[in-house]
């Protein structure tokens, strides 16, 4: 029987194997506390660096200034309604985007034809840049929140159309004939397989359209708007109230990151789902 003792380089070259092999209670938590961690150290040398003034604050706010900008901008009435417009134009347009583009990129995924009629459009649209088509969303709609919501629709419809028609063409063409060999309906597979099988690409397609909801807001509010947290922003922005233009620019931000890390939450309940997993 051998009974020689491992050396200290034996050791340490089995240590990063155990601890890879064994993770902790903290594993689930580390993303989490490597991200928030970088956050909290990134906001920390933006204070240092304001304080020692390396850039002027006239460009740059303190992190606490930005604290009391925020104390402030929720002291005025009117910041409710900048919500209020910007969380509508956003649900109307994002939504009517889902409404829409998910159905339609099913079609276009499941009836060829479809997609050969509708490609052209679809190439079309998506290649021509929406800020070049918020001027005429506004000549069209006016002033209101109907110019704000054709511009978020037309950001957040093509990702999502274009990813649920990917994930109906990337379904196994050998389990689709051998549903059909079986006498499966096309209703039967559509919800049996094609369904299941797309709903990853759908999420995915649905997260990448919340980015493009955002800026869409922010275009169509830059250009024209009588209210909105992107108004607010330019009108900050116009007259050097830097910290209250930042304020407004991390709301959006952070509105943005915590509906993608929602989506990416449910998306992941769908991973197994996905090809090749």
């Amino acid at each position: 029987m051998n009974t020689e003792k491992a050396t200290p380089d034996s050791d340490a070259r089995t240590e990063p194997h155990n601890a890879v092999g064994r993770p902790g209670r903290l594993a689930a938590y580390q993303p989490t506390l490597i991200g928030g961690g970088a956050v909290l150290l990134s906001i920390a040398v933006w204070q240092l660096i304001a304080a020692a003034q390396v850039v002027s604050p006239l460009f740059l706010p303190a992190p606490t200034e930005i604290v009391k900008a925020y104390v402030q901008m929720f002291h005025d009435p009117e910041i409710w309604l900048d919500l209020e417009t910007s969380g509508l134009e956003v649900l109307y347009g994002f939504g009517l985007a889902v409404v829409i583009g998910l159905p339609m990129g099913i079609v276009m995924g499941w009836y060829r034809p479809i997609r050969y009629a509708l490609d052209p459009f679809i190439a079309f649209f998506y290649s021509t840049p929406r800020i070049a088509l918020t001027p005429l969303m506004v000549i069209w709609l006016g002033i209101g929140i109907w110019s704000k919501v054709a511009v978020i629709f037309l950001g957040a419809f093509f990702p999502i159309a274009i990813n649920a028609m990917a994930g109906i063409r990337s379904l196994d063409p050998l389990l689709l004939r051998a549903a059909r060999s079986f006498g499966a309906r096309d209703a039967q597979i559509f919800r049996t397989i094609a369904l299941p099988g797309t709903v990853p690409f759908i999420l995915t397609g649905i997260r990448l359209g919340v980015g493009h909801a955002l800026i869409g807001l922010v275009v169509a509010e830059l250009i024209a708007a009588q209210y909105g947290i992107g108004k607010l922003m330019e009108d900050s922005f116009d007259v050097f109230n830097m910290a209250t233009g930042f304020a407004a620019l991390i709301l959006i931000a952070v509105t943005g990151v915590v509906l993608t890390i929602a989506i990416q939450r449910l998306e992941r309940r769908f991973d197994a789902w996905r090809p090749n997993q």
